[in-house]
């Protein structure tokens, strides 16, 4: 019997049937376009060691400049011909990420600091996590394998207070709530519809992310020291900006949930 089924065997030749796991992995292993969005003002210094490190995957690199006044766009070009450049003329960080996700052509968004104290590399984690179902993923440096060497302790316990905030008012279980290391699928762009330009943006993305019942991941990331120039970052003034935005977000949900209920009061 089993002659007879090898030389049936022989008889159609070497060539075996796909096998369905493997081609399930080939398949869920192609990653999708990935567009990373850098924000700078003068960060010509750092930019030699972040955009080489940035993966060979990346379906694009999007610099948003905010008119620096050193070389930092002519160094971008040097460093990869590929890299997109996008003049902003609104100063801010949230303005600068809002102009890279509309000049965005990825499937997945990756927003990276330009300072020197997110590693690149580390973007596979959280695509990964998109890939596997999340719709947003967040780094957080303080969980488990996470940490950070450039926060003070004053900012350490204002972004403790902020992230308690946050649970008690919208819910979830944010460990971090301001740190830019975010990935989301460029799908949910319109409902996160970021629409602030300072360094409040990302609360304001988390929060939306929740508002709107986004499955929402955290990584474990390190932050480390910037390695030239000083912070664009006042902790009191940004802090007070992303207390404000936090509460808006709040009292423009309860207003909406009273134009709902009239509505259908008649």
């Amino acid at each position: 019997m089993n002659e007879r089924l090898s030389s049936k065997l022989a008889h159609v030749g070497a060539v075996s049937p796909p096998d369905p796991i493997e081609f399930a992995l080939q398949r869920a292993l192609t990653l999708p376009r990935v567009s990373f969005i850098v924000p700078t003002l003068n960060e010509a210094e750092n930019l030699p060691w972040l955009l080489p490190r940035i993966p060979s995957w990346a379906h694009e690199i999007i610099i948003v400049d905010g008119r620096s006044t050193d070389d930092t766009v002519a160094v971008a070009r040097g460093l990869r011909a590929d890299v997109k450049v996008v003049m902003e003329p609104r100063r801010g960080k949230g303005a600068a990420l809002q102009a890279g996700f509309r000049a965005a052509t990825g499937d997945i968004i990756v927003m990276l600091d330009a300072d020197g104290s997110m590693v690149p590399e580390q973007a596979i984690v959280f695509v990964s996590a998109l890939m596997a179902g999340a719709d947003l993923v967040k780094g957080s440096r303080f969980i488990q394998g996470a940490g950070t060497d450039d926060m003070s302790l004053f900012r350490m316990f204002g972004n403790r207070g902020l992230t308690l905030f946050v649970r008690l008012l919208y819910g979830g279980w944010f460990s971090d709530l301001c740190y830019g290391y975010i990935a989301f699928w460029t799908k949910h762009v319109g409902t996160l519809n970021c629409d602030c330009d300072g360094f409040e943006i990302e609360t304001l993305i988390n929060v939306r992310a929740l508002k709107n019942h986004l499955n929402i991941v955290e990584v474990a990331s390190f932050e480390a020291p910037r390695i030239s120039g000083e912070s664009h970052l006042r902790a009191i003034p940004d802090g007070w900006r992303v207390l404000k935005t936090i509460l808006r977000e709040r009292v423009h949900q309860q207003h909406r949930r009273g134009v709902t209920a009239c509505d259908d009061g008649g």
